[in-house]
């Protein structure tokens, strides 16, 4: 999440005042790293198959307010797309990704809207959200119906951003903004199916990532206020926190995304630290099963996995942001082995 430098000191603080450390993790050498680029402070990551049969990695750089797009066989920097403003193909503070199809939704926390994007030419497509949306991070969406998705925007908005004040409790229950879009005949349209987040245990207090398994009918998404505890909770697809949250981590709860492995798997998310922590958990009981970090992959927002096959990836690959400045990747082949992980996990 973008954050102040007071905002990251108070986080540090409470962070420290958690009970535990961190636990011990296995090390997975990344297959590569991407060249640095301190400019762009990279955020958010999702892929697109190009017809080409090229793998687009696609993320969101919130300092020069555009997309960049990585090979992602070899981390080269292909393109970079858009800039500062609030006109069709401009950004102001893009955040979150997501991909449908050949649409490309970007979350604009300072333009409160959702952008939607034509693959692979950037073409702007038109945008959505303006009227609902405070500060929002996060996306995850699914399919409904042929032409249409049902799309989960996170709004993270404080009463005063500047002293980290929550809004009223009430207003909790607007973490979550649901809508259904649907692209026909050129044509962009998004309908507004209203708000989720609960007010008492389950509380969202300051959210941004977000990931749901449909046939579970589940979403995790991230808490990462660490003044009551950074984790991930349990809701619903219709909205409903189902009363479980995973232990509190040391560090901010960032990335989250399904490891689907033969109709079981795991989740994994990111705890921020430097390196990275990456944990795994049963898919269906959110037991925790087992930790891992690279040799240099550290302060990770947001990842990707992608589980079909590529050039370089046979068996699949994650990317992780490393240090707002880089991508990195790891064959899921080599976290199969080294993790002890079903077969089925990896092509």
């Amino acid at each position: 999440m973008d954050v102040s430098p007071l905002f990251r000191l108070l986080l540090a603080l409470a962070a420290s005042a958690l009970p535990g450390q961190p636990l011990a993790a296995t090390t997975v050498e990344e297959a590569w790293i991407s060249p640095a680029d301190a400019g762009d402070e990279l955020d958010s990551l999702a892929t697109w198959p190009s017809p080409d049969g090229r793998l687009w990695l696609l993320a969101t750089a919130k300092r020069s307010h555009r997309l960049v797009v990585f090979d992602g066989d070899d981390g080269r920097r292909l393109r970079e797309f858009g800039g500062p403003g609030d006109g069709p193909g401009q950004f102001n503070r893009p955040n979150g990704l997501a991909v449908s199809g050949n649409l490309l939704f970007v979350a604009e926390r300072d333009n409160h809207r959702v952008q939607v994007l034509s693959l692979p030419g950037l073409e702007p497509l038109g945008s959505f959200g303006q009227d609902e949306l405070k500060a929002p991070y996060g996306l995850w969406l699914h399919a409904d119906g042929d032409d249409a998705s049902v799309v989960l925007v996170t709004d993270s908005f404080l009463a005063d951003p500047a002293t980290l004040t929550l809004p009223p409790r009430e207003q909790l229950a607007e973490r979550v903004k649901r809508y259904r879009v649907r692209h026909a005949g050129g044509q962009l349209q998004a309908e507004y199916l209203g708000a989720f987040g609960d007010t008492g245990e389950g509380a969202l207090h300051m959210v941004e990532s977000i990931a749901g398994d449909l046939a579970a009918s589940r979403l995790l998404i991230a808490e990462e206020d660490t003044r009551v505890g950074s984790t991930l909770r349990e809701y619903s697809l219709d909205g409903r926190y189902l009363g479980r949250s995973l232990p509190p981590f040391a560090a901010d709860a960032e990335g989250v995304a399904l490891w689907e492995c033969g109709g079981q798997g795991y989740w994994l998310a990111v705890e921020q630290l430097r390196p990275t922590r990456f944990h795994l958990f049963g898919r269906h009981d959110l037991a925790p099963v087992t930790s891992f970090q690279g040799l240099h992959t550290g302060q990770t927002d947001g990842v990707a996995l992608h589980r079909a096959a590529t050039a370089r990836f046979p068996g699949g690959v994650l990317y992780a942001l490393h240090d707002d400045r880089a991508v990195a990747a790891f064959d899921l082949r080599e976290l199969v082995r080294r993790l002890g992980l079903p077969a089925s996990c990896s092509g």
